[in-house]
C-alpha cells in the first residue's frame, strides 16, 4: 500500500503529427517524471487517451513505460470499462509483470445501480491477478459511486485497496476518510482538491498536472501527507492558475500543450479531442515563462 501514497500521475500518450504513437517523447515524459520526484506512474488512464489507443497501441506503451521505468517506480495499469466480461478477459491476456496494480474505472454510460456497481467489483476482484484501484470519475461515468459503496468493497475483498476518487467533491472526500478501513488508501483524482483531501488523511493523488510540474506538485503533496499545511499551500497556489487551464478546454489536450511548451511531447490529440485553442496556449505560455 505504501507504494501508493503520495504523487503518481496519469501519463499522456504522446503522438505525432500523424496521429502515431511516440515512443520518444513517451521516454522523455517518463524520465522527467521519475527524475523529478513522482512516486508512481499510471498507463493507460483517462488523460492517456485510452478510448482511442489500439489494443496493440496500449501493450506497446505499456512495454515502453516498463522498459524506461526499468523498476524505478511503481506501475499502474488502467483496465476499466462498462463491460465486466471485457475487463475480464483483457485480464486475461495482459503480462501483468512489472506491474505493481490495476486501475478500474466505475462502469459508465450504462449508469449501474450501486449494486450493480458491487457486483461488478467483485467480479474484477475475483478475476485480478493484481491489487485494484477503484476509479470513481462521475463527471466522466454519469455515475456516482457512493461513498458506502466503496467502503463496502473496501471491507469485503482484501486485494481492493484504495479509491481515485475524482467526484471534485470536498464532503465526499470526508465521508470516505471519515469511515475507510487502516488498510485502504483514498487518492485524489482532483487536481484542485488533492491538498485538502491529503491533509484530511487521504493517501496523496494520481495527477495530471504533476506531470507537468512534477518537483513542484510532488513537493507539495509530501507537505500535505506530512502535515505542514502552510507550505504546501504556497505551493498550491502557485500552481493554482494552471491547473484551471489544462481542463479549461479538454483533457489531455491542455496538459499536452504544457508539455509542448517545456519541449517533452507534440500537443496532438486523437479525434474526436482536437487541441487547445491559440488563447489558452498562451496563457499556458505566460504561466510557465512567469514561474
Amino acid at each position: 500500500m505504501n507504494k501508493f501514497k503520495g504523487t503518481g500521475v496519469a501519463l499522456v500518450t504522446p503522438f505525432k503529427s500523424d496521429f502515431s504513437v511516440d515512443h520518444e517523447a513517451l521516454t522523455r515524459i517518463v524520465n522527467f517524471n521519475i527524475d523529478n520526484g513522482i512516486d508512481y506512474l499510471v498507463i493507460s488512464g483517462t488523460t492517456g487517451e485510452s478510448a482511442t489507443i489500439t489494443k496493440q497501441e496500449k501493450k506497446d506503451i505499456t512495454e515502453t513505460i516498463k522498459k524506461v521505468n526499468g523498476g524505478r517506480l511503481p506501475l499502474v495499469l488502467g483496465i476499466g470499462g462498462n463491460n465486466t466480461t471485457s475487463i475480464i478477459q483483457e485480464m486475461k491476456e495482459t503480462d501483468f509483470s512489472g506491474i505493481d496494480a490495476i486501475l478500474s474505472v466505475s462502469p459508465y454510460y450504462t449508469k449501474p445501480t450501486q449494486e450493480g456497481i458491487y457486483q461488478h467489483y467483485k467480479a474484477i476482484s475475483a478475476a485480478s491477478p493484481r491489487p485494484i484501484i477503484l476509479y470513481n470519475v462521475p463527471g466522466r461515468t454519469m455515475s456516482n459511486m457512493l461513498p458506502s459503496t466503496t467502503l463496502r468493497l473496501a471491507r469485503d475483498f482484501e486485494n481492493i485497496i484504495a479509491v481515485k476518487e475524482a467526484g471534485n467533491n470536498q464532503q465526499q472526500y470526508y465521508s470516505l476518510l471519515k469511515d475507510i478501513p487502516d488498510d485502504f488508501l483514498v487518492i485524489s483524482g482532483d487536481d484542485d482538491l488533492v491538498l485538502g483531501a491529503t491533509l484530511a488523511g487521504g493517501a496523496g493523488v494520481i495527477s495530471v498536472i504533476g506531470q507537468g510540474f512534477p518537483k513542484e506538485f510532488s513537493k507539495m503533496i509530501q507537505l500535505g501527507l506530512e502535515g505542514k499545511a502552510k507550505e504546501a499551500f504556497a505551493i498550491h497556489y502557485k500552481l493554482m492558475d494552471v491547473v484551471g487551464y489544462i481542463f479549461a478546454e479538454n483533457n489531455p489536450a491542455g496538459i499536452k500543450a504544457v508539455l509542448s511548451n517545456l519541449g517533452l511531447c507534440d500537443d496532438t490529440v486523437r479525434l474526436p479531442l482536437v487541441p487547445a485553442t491559440e488563447d489558452l496556449k498562451q496563457k499556458i505560455a505566460d504561466f510557465i515563462k512567469q514561474l
